[in-house]
């Protein structure tokens, strides 16, 4: 499985950095779930952006607040400057497409109509124009197959055009999810998990990919568990836990962050509070309880010194003298 387009194997050397994505202060609450906590991320122009985090971490859930599926309790996003609204077709309008962690395509429904349903957004055509199907309709269609077959002959797809959806293997229906996003002509594009399931060849056809894309001018913002796929990929790496962006950086800067193996082992990504005073007051109270303990010792043999004669007297209620002495002792 290899793409037909020509792929570097290296990030961009020189991205332009002009803010594309601006989200700032994202906060999502499900009633009393906080499931995103002050996130605020930027994507620029020409970069590869990784977002990764344990399950659970919120990913899934920040991607749809980007997207339109939620509208955040509090903060904002943006894209090239304008605040996007709580649409997911006006976002893709505005220029921003995804793909999802679990593929939706329309099974019924062969490849090449698969990506024609993503330029519903960059077609004038209506209702009255597809009913009369003029001049103009015609016309219409005719570029959308065009860019759809170039889309598919990018993604190494043209060859199954005809083929229904669902007989596609894994590995494609993840490729045409991605050719359908492209149909929309994004300037960013959002990858939720884009090589789950997939084995290594399948997994590098899709870096492949990803440069491509990046290449042809389209930011890339993706969610991977995949951390040899991530960081190979990307330009910078964000880490979500517990809906919390914990750090922000290169690969080198996210690999050695203490917090983030620590987030990713399972255990507290934040420093305890310091607990040195026990362990010093340990040994002062062991200390202390042996000059009680050696007490204790010495005073046993005075209360075994009880005449042997009085201890024996009450022999017949089973309790005598020597006996309520150790009880007292107790």
């Amino acid at each position: 499985m290899t793409t037909t387009t020509s792929t570097s194997a290296a990030p961009a050397a020189a991205p332009d950095r002009t803010p594309l994505l601006q989200a700032s202060g994202v906060i999502m609450r499900f009633g009393g779930l906080t499931a995103v906590r002050d996130v605020s991320l930027t994507v620029n122009s020409g970069e590869i952006v990784g977002l990764i985090g344990p399950n659970g971490a919120g990913k899934t859930t920040f991607f749809n607040c980007l997207t339109g599926l939620y509208v955040p309790t509090e903060g904002s996003v943006s894209y090239k400057g304008t605040v996007l609204p709580p649409k997911p077709h006006l976002v893709t309008k505005a220029g921003v497409a995804r793909t999802f962690q679990n593929i939706r395509l329309f099974a019924n429904m062969t490849v090449l109509e698969n990506v024609l349903v993503g330029r519903h957004t960059r077609t004038r055509e209506g209702l009255l124009s597809a009913l009369i199907r003029g001049p103009g309709y015609h016309k219409a269609e005719a570029r959308s197959r065009e860019r759809a077959m170039e889309l598919l002959e990018f993604t190494g797809l043209a060859h199954k055009a005809e083929h229904l959806a669902r007989n596609l293997p894994y590995g494609e229906q993840r490729k045409l999810e991605i050719a359908r996003a492209l149909a929309s002509e994004p300037g960013l594009l959002l990858l939720d998990e884009p090589t789950a399931g997939m084995n290594p060849q399948e997994t590098r056809a899709t870096e492949e990919l990803v440069f491509a894309i990046r290449d042809q001018g389209i930011a890339v913002l993706v969610i991977e568990h995949d951390m040899r796929f991530i960081f190979n990929l990307c330009d910078r790496v964000a880490v979500l836990v517990q809906g919390q962006k914990l750090v922000e950086g290169t690969a080198e800067v996210v690999q050695s962050d203490e917090r983030v193996v620590a987030a990713y082992l399972g255990e507290p990504f934040e420093p305890e509070a310091e607990a040195a005073p026990a362990p010093e007051a340990a040994p002062e109270a062991e200390a202390g309880a042996a000059p009680e303990a050696e007490a204790e010792a010495g005073a046993a043999p005075e209360a075994d010194a009880t005449p042997a004669p009085e201890a024996a007297g009450d022999n017949e209620t089973g309790t005598g003298t020597g006996a309520q002495e150790q009880e007292n002792d107790r």
